[in-house]
């Protein structure tokens, strides 16, 4: 008997606590256990990874993953030892001396899944090891990097079919992205070289994010900021600016006010980017200023709010670094801050971008054209006047069948942001319906102060009216879960999610069975961590 959706579901169960599937990943999962290609677009947060680390487990062989994201790597395989799952990764970042031990392990059958850099595909030394290996699965990880017609085209996507053909037995393949046109869907299943794969475009809808557009000047946003990571103390948040030296100034910004505040850009060196991400992956840092080098495929679950100073240079961009936020399921908010200069700034961008990687006018032409298509999009939702969450539902082509005219979730439909607060000289905070430490602002930035209710707190967005009691066990678990991950190595996430820890204030578990129905607990995890939470919860 071949195996089966239940067969996963209980890997579901014992490596990663859930007891089902979340919607689309059942479908994508049971079409690569019948043999199938499959191409699945689930929107950042909806959990693509578990569409190829669940058959990883239950295949013979070494599934294969390729993924451009080098930087986290090492953080996913460890990830996957924390549930059981014997994972490893083949990319640069190995000294040379010891890329042949790895292949060596992975030949002798250590690892269930292997992670590797799309640039590996035509090492000579692992095809070798490639045309030898039994590869049940392949999975291509951001997949729109295949496709010219998205963002982060990488052109060594264009030779995993080659590499794919060139295996002793053909796997089947699995195709992941987050977001996707029709464009690129079908440069996707073309360049890939697709068997009639099974296509899984999941809702792009996320209702616990929590979405706003402002009209603000370059000083204006700089103050907004500040303002507003006042009023989020602890809560891990994302900021995305256009350029390297805006990036260095809004995280001075922050840490001249006292804030935890970190940078991450292509100018600084391997180790200090390195540095920046372990530290806010640790919760050592709340904030991570970043050019958007910064974010694909982060995994960090915590994260509470994403602000965009300035436009990106697609919908397709925004909404992918926007779905950073909120992945745990608990309520996030994503703001973009953009202004006029930023159109010209970034029309300047794609031609720049245009002209230095094509040498054929025509193509240039195109391609200029393509990418200001997509920077309308991006304008249009800015100043739209019509319900974000809509707009965005319907640029990527899902039915509006059943979604309300009026989100209340969004800065157009009624949904503003709580009381605006004053920033006093290193971090301290006093009431007041200002941005920054001055007055009231004219034009548009005092009108939103002016619309602004007055509430003392954001904690509307809470899941649940916390008591002081519960908030009080949240930040001990917090802190439990944050020695644990420092002991062994591994960021605060991978111990357990927000959400998780949320679960376990609610239903104050006694037992390590009842420890078990808390989602997110798998049997690999209890056994590691149950009984100090337990303890924690009844301390």
């Amino acid at each position: 008997m071949g195996l089966t959706i239940d067969d996963a579901r209980a890997v579901l169960s014992d490596r990663f606590g859930y007891e089902d599937f979340r919607p689309g990943q059942a479908r994508v999962i049971e079409a690569l256990l019948d043999g199938r290609d499959a191409l699945a677009i689930m929107p950042t947060g909806a959990g693509k990874s578990v569409c190829y680390q669940v058959p990883a487990v239950l295949f013979q062989g070494l599934t294969l993953v390729v993924s451009p994201l080098i930087s986290l790597m090492d953080d996913q395989v460890r990830s996957l030892r924390e549930v059981g799952i014997r994972g490893s990764y083949y990319n640069s970042t190995l000294k040379p001396r010891v890329r042949p031990e790895v292949l060596r392990r992975a030949a002798s059958g250590w690892y269930d899944l292997m992670y590797v850099a799309p640039e590996r595909l035509t090492d000579p030394m692992f095809l070798e090891f490639a045309a030898r290996a039994d590869v049940p699965l392949l999975a291509v990880d951001e997949a729109h990097c295949v496709s010219q017609w998205g963002q982060d085209f990488r052109p060594a996507y264009r030779q995993i079919a080659s590499f794919v053909n060139a295996l002793p037995r053909r796997p089947v393949v699995a195709a992941l992205t987050a977001t996707a046109t029709y464009r690129v869907r079908r440069d996707v299943e073309e360049f890939l070289a697709l068997r009639d794969p099974v296509v899984q475009i999941s809702g792009f809808d996320r209702p616990n994010l929590r979405l706003a557009t402002h009209k603000l000047t370059p000083a204006q946003r700089k103050r907004w900021l500040v303002s507003y990571v006042a009023r989020h103390p602890d809560e891990p948040g994302i900021v995305y600016a256009m350029t390297r030296r805006r990036v260095e100034d809004l995280c001075d910004a922050l840490l001249d006010e006292g804030f935890s505040a970190a940078c991450y850009h292509a100018g600084l060196s391997n180790d200090l980017r390195a540095e920046a991400q372990a530290r806010f992956a640790n919760d050592d840092v709340q904030v991570m200023v970043a050019t958007n080098a910064f974010g694909m495929g982060i995994d960090k679950s915590n994260v509470r709010f994403v602000v965009n100073d300035g436009l990106p240079l697609s919908l397709e961009e925004y909404y992918q670094e926007a779905g950073r936020a909120g992945r745990d399921g608990e309520p996030a908010e994503c703001h973009l801050l953009w202004s006029d200069g930023d159109i010209r700034t970034a029309h300047f961008l794609i031609e720049k971008t245009e002209a230095a990687s094509s040498e054929d006018p025509a193509a240039y032409d195109e391609l200029v054209r393509s990418r200001n298509r997509l920077l309308g999009d991006i304008i249009g939702y800015a100043k739209s006047t019509y319900c974000l969450r809509r707009r965005i539902l319907r640029h990527f082509g899902q039915s509006l069948e059943g979604v309300p005219e009026d989100c209340q979730t969004c800065s157009v439909c009624g949904w503003e942001e709580p009381r605006t607060y004053a920033v006093t000289a290193r971090g301290g905070v006093r009431g007041g319906m200002t941005f920054g430490a001055g007055g009231r602002e004219d034009g548009p930035v005092g009108a939103l102060q002016d619309s602004l209710p007055t509430k003392t707190r954001g904690r509307d967005l809470m899941s649940d009216e916390a008591t002081e009691a519960d908030e009080e066990l949240f930040a001990r678990l917090r802190s439990l879960r944050k020695r644990l991950a420092q002991e062994r190595g591994v960021p605060a996430y991978v111990v357990f999610s927000d959400a998780t820890l949320r679960s376990m204030v609610r239903q104050r578990p006694r037992t390590k069975e009842e420890m078990l129905d808390i989602s997110g607990v798998g049997a690999k995890k209890l056994e590691s961590f149950g009984e100090e939470f337990l303890h924690e919860i009844w301390a």
